[in-house]
């Protein structure tokens, strides 16, 4: 497998951002944050995106900055959580590399999203000091809609009980046995 492209995939705050960098440096790739890319572009956040200009402009900005980052080649990239939701992002990401879900419990999500702002999904939650249950609901909610797609996958690692250079050993393993098949 000449052309490496690995593709981070999970629920926000399941680990993409901060295992990405790790991984690819690991693996001797270029790293980038699908997210910060676009904001870099845009030059705004991806609240902000979200908020001035909707979801379906943020998708289509997505989509493209997605495009050109798959024509690279050697790069792990951390996608937002909801990318594979679109069948256009999917099949793309599908042809041109490998993806891997990181997997998190909703209550771990929970710990880990109930004080973060710059959640364009779970913001109003935030700034509405919502309880526990709530926020677990609307977690279970978004996980259900996406669990179809993060379940095509190349690959799933829980990331839960893991600590992080042991996410990132079983990744860079798998990632070798599959680089071995191909060539």
């Amino acid at each position: 497998m000449k052309e490496k492209r690995i593709y981070l995939t999970g629920f926000m705050t399941s680990g993409k951002s901060t295992i990405g960098p790790i991984l690819a440096n690991v693996l001797g790739l270029e790293f980038f944050d699908l997210d910060k890319v676009i904001e870099s572009e845009e030059k705004q956040t991806i609240v902000e995106i979200f908020e001035k200009k909707g979801e379906e402009y943020f998708r289509k900005i997505e989509f493209g900055i997605l495009k050109n980052l798959s024509e690279r080649s050697s790069v792990v990239i951390s996608l937002g959580g909801g990318t594979l939701t679109s069948q256009e992002n999917f099949n793309l990401l599908k042809s041109t590399g490998k993806i891997i879900y990181l997997k998190v419990s909703p209550s771990n999500l929970y710990k880990r999203l109930k004080n973060k702002i710059d959640r364009p999904l779970f913001r109003d939650l935030v700034l509405e000091e919502k309880n526990e249950e709530d926020f677990l609901e609307r977690i279970k909610e978004l996980l259900e809609n996406r669990r179809s797609y993060y379940e095509k996958a190349d690959f799933t690692i829980d990331t839960d009980l893991q600590p992080l250079g042991r996410t990132v050993d079983k990744i860079a393993k798998r990632i070798s046995v599959l680089i071995n098949e191909k060539d």
